[in-house]
């Protein structure tokens, strides 16, 4: 019979969850590339779980749209042609620049704080070059700043769609160039909520989509010419 010590101290078995999220963090940070199988037997190895627990991440990065399941292959990392990448971007734009139509300015109060202390944790984790921290810190920065657009429908449907974008943006975080352009203009988007530069802000917001999604079509472009 395990001790009260013994069971705190145990290692906790992961949940689907947990494990769709570490899954989905290696995808974005390159770890897991386009078309790369994600194979059951070694998932279960590396995060020592039961096997109805790796199917059911598998659903759940299936249903974040950011793996595909093939007939005789198994999972997949999804992979994208150049159409279905210009159409998702066009609709992160479209969502994404009515939220900021919709964001009361100039921002000021409690949410300029909150979004002012996400960024300081996005600084320090691209500091200690923490790519897994980079990536929470810029979702939470996303999320919370799309989040004052008033409309709860919206700034879900601009998560959901940034998120089906996560096997696009593959290896883009660990770009030094990128981290710091993004550190940037996250600075920048503050200084225009703050100032309540409407127009500046859109167009930033549209400049800020352009690098992830440029570099999987060169990337996807280069592998045709081979």
């Amino acid at each position: 019979m395990q001790t009260e010590t013994e069971t705190e101290t145990a290692p906790r078995a992961p949940t689907a969850l947990a494990m769709a999220d570490t899954l989905e963090e290696d995808i974005v940070l390159g770890l897991l590339a386009p078309r790369v199988r994600l194979v059951e037997d070694e998932l279960m190895e590396r995060f020592d779980a039961k096997r109805h627990v790796v199917r059911d991440a598998l659903a759940l990065l299936e249903g974040f749209g950011l793996i595909e399941r093939r007939r005789n292959i198994g999972a997949l990392v999804r992979s994208f042609s150049r159409e279905e990448v210009i159409h998702l971007y066009e609709m992160r734009e479209l969502l994404e620049v009515e939220a900021m139509r919709r964001i009361a300015l100039p921002m000021a109060g409690a949410a300029l704080r909150q979004l002012h202390a996400v960024q300081a944790q996005h600084d320090a984790a691209i500091a200690e070059q923490n790519p897994r921290g980079i990536f929470r810190a810029n979702q939470e920065f996303h999320r919370l700043l799309f989040a004052q657009c008033g409309n709860a429908y919206l700034s879900q449907a601009i998560e959901d769609f940034a998120r089906r974008t996560h096997a696009i943006r593959f290896g883009a975080l660990m770009s030094r160039e990128r981290q710091l352009q993004s550190q940037r203009e996250h600075h920048d988007l503050l200084a225009l909520l703050s100032r309540g530069e409407r127009q500046h802000l859109i167009d930033l917001t549209v400049a800020h989509l352009v690098p992830p999604r440029d570099l999987y079509l060169d990337t996807q472009q280069a592998l045709l010419v081979r």
